[in-house]
């Protein structure tokens, strides 16, 4: 049985969200892939309300088995902590309350390095996503992190925390 994977690059601004599936060994499909995007207009409250309602119709589509999400990391700049971390919550929270699914949680250099280069820009993500599967065009946003994030967790890549 193919099992479906959610990658999400997370935010309170923009998610990114892909669904992959293994359909032979070593030949995974891309189904879909987007954004979740709130507006800055609208409070922190009704922004996660929104990542919410979007969540529980994605997840409802494709009932993926398994989920990796980006650890999110700040370093020196923790202005938009707050609300990435609230949204990070509530992406959790979705996952487990709908699908009964712990999401693995991925460094983002780790999952870069499972594509050939740690420190890649969104850029180069998006070429080297191209090539995995065979796509004409890509849109350079956070669902391009989405997948390769999805194709990290979907190969077998564990970072052991959460």
């Amino acid at each position: 049985m193919n099992q479906t994977w959610l990658g999400i690059d997370p935010g309170l601004a923009t998610i990114g969200w892909a669904f992959l599936v293994e359909v032979e060994e070593a030949e995974v499909r891309l189904l879909e892939f987007g954004t979740i995007e709130t507006s800055k207009q609208l409070t922190t409250s009704e922004r996660l309300l929104e990542i919410e309602q979007d969540m529980v119709e994605l997840i409802a589509e494709f009932r993926p088995a398994h989920i990796a999400i980006e650890m999110p990391f700040f370093g020196r700049s923790i202005k938009a902590a707050g609300g990435i971390l609230q949204a990070f919550g509530v992406i959790n929270l979705v996952c487990y309350r709908d699908l009964g699914v712990l999401p693995i949680y991925l460094h983002q250099s780790s999952w870069k390095c499972h594509l050939g280069y740690g420190k890649a820009d969104k850029n180069e993500v998006a070429g080297i996503v191209q090539v995995l599967f065979d796509l004409e065009t890509l849109p350079i946003d956070d669902s391009v992190d989405a997948i390769g994030i999805g194709y990290a967790g979907l190969c077998g890549l564990r970072n052991n925390i959460g």
